[in-house]
């Protein structure tokens, strides 16, 4: 429901903010699909020949982060490189390079009374994203806003605030640079918590909240917004090793999925095997992590064949640890796997290592995610992995979208009819 009062005091300015937005989304659905693609290339090349600047706010906030002990894991989100922003870079030229949405209209149907009806796909109209300790996000959002005509208001946290500033300056300037306004992209530079309520509460120009952050973030912004949200991936991702499986393929599985970075939602929190594989598979998955220095949380029966390991407890099967720490459940069937990971997990990614076809359409058919791999890290549930160019948020929820959300899930449609002087009668 809209709010029915506008915003006041020291948070007026969001309202401004808001307003604006509102316009440039008027003008962003009109926008060719060339000058779209043309800003977008255009922000990708300054993003690179601003590596220097970026990297030395990005610095900054770094060190703010561990000076304040920011846990290893939000510290690699937090992390710039040049080559993350070159990958920053070619994520805008991927989202470039794909169709526009915008205006496709999918069959016609004619009526019996001639009339022709169809749908057009058009933008949602002002999105507000709030996020923590991604940088890169700054520029993933924009992307997919920008190309499905789009305006976003970006909310970051007080860790990347300087990273998020100068991310966005480049982005302007390209705006500026082709002759697109520049409220096409805003962020909120005042990080405090009364602001971020308030953003949540600016439903006169805001259309769609999407929250990226942790379990905390999420929750907060579902509970309190009077934007409609959709709800972004804390995940407590499984691999569940069957009988019978490829021993060597589950450990280089288990191991990127758990430790290629652990700071991200797509990372394996949780390991599920079949009894019958646990005495082969589990002395070699250990020192393969021992070398990553990951902490085993097992139970009774994992314990048996591990040379170190601490008692799983009921809270470790639903933890998203963001760290080096693999929790181990031990199952007799598939069944009992899947019941498992469906009572834990957080709707984001699954995955079985398995020889068994049937099995793994059992698997695929019955486990609830958005995301459910067959004998392939869970790593993979990435808007770029997927050929999205960037993605704007996982999606853990079902309505409107799931799973990594690109250009299409930031659309909506209408519906056109063509007439020949019909009325009705």
């Amino acid at each position: 429901m809209m709010s029915d009062t506008i915003i006041s005091g020291e948070n007026e300015a969001l309202n401004e903010m808001g307003s604006r937005a509102r316009k440039a989304a008027s003008a962003l659905a009109a926008l060719d699909t060339r000058i779209k693609n043309q800003v977008l290339l255009s922000a990708a090349d300054l993003l690179v020949s601003h590596t220097e600047e970026i990297l030395a706010a990005n610095a900054v906030d770094w060190k703010y982060g561990a000076a304040h002990q920011m846990p290893e894991g939000l510290l690699d989100r937090l992390t710039l490189t040049a080559e993350r922003i070159e990958q920053m870079a070619e994520g805008l030229r991927t989202v470039a390079a794909l169709d526009d949405p915008i205006g496709s209209v999918g069959p016609l149907t004619k009526r019996p009374n001639g009339l022709l009806i169809g749908r057009m796909s058009v933008p949602l109209g002002v999105i507000g994203v709030i996020y923590e300790a991604r940088p890169n996000v700054t520029s993933d959002v924009f992307s997919l806003c920008f190309k499905t005509g789009n305006a976003v208001i970006l909310k970051g946290g007080s860790d990347a605030i300087h990273s998020n500033i100068a991310v966005t300056a480049v982005l302007k300037e390209a705006l500026r640079a082709n002759g697109v306004t520049e409220d096409a992209v805003q962020l909120i530079e005042d990080t405090s918590r009364e602001t971020t309520r308030a953003f949540m509460h600016l439903d006169r120009y805001v259309d769609l909240m999407i929250p990226r952050g942790g379990a905390g973030l999420i929750r907060t912004v579902t509970k309190e917004s009077t934007i409609p949200v959709i709800e972004t991936g804390t995940g407590n991702c499984h691999v569940y090793v069957d009988s019978p499986a490829d021993i060597m393929m589950a450990v280089d599985i288990i191991e990127n999925a758990k430790t290629q970075r652990i700071g991200v939602c797509n990372a394996e929190e949780s390991l599920v095997v079949h009894r019958d594989m646990v005495s082969t598979l589990l002395p070699e998955l250990e020192l393969r992590l021992k070398e990553k220095h990951v902490e085993l949380r097992a139970d009774a029966a994992a314990a048996e064949h591990l040379t170190s390991s601490v008692p799983a407890t009921e809270e470790d099967w639903g933890a998203e640890y963001l760290d080096y720490i693999l929790s181990v459940k031990t199952v007799s069937n598939i069944d009992e796997a899947i019941a498992h990971i469906n009572r834990y997990n957080t709707g984001h990614s699954e995955c079985i290592v398995t020889s068994n076809y049937a099995h793994a359409q059992q698997f695929l058919r019955e486990v609830d995610a958005a995301a459910v791999y067959v004998n392939a890290s869970t790593r993979f549930t990435d808007g770029f992995e997927f050929g999205f160019g960037a993605e704007i948020g996982i999606s853990t929820q079902k309505l409107h979208a799931r799973g990594p959300m690109g250009l299409e899930a930031l659309t909506t449609y209408k519906y056109i009819i063509y007439g020949q002087g019909q009325i009705r009668s």
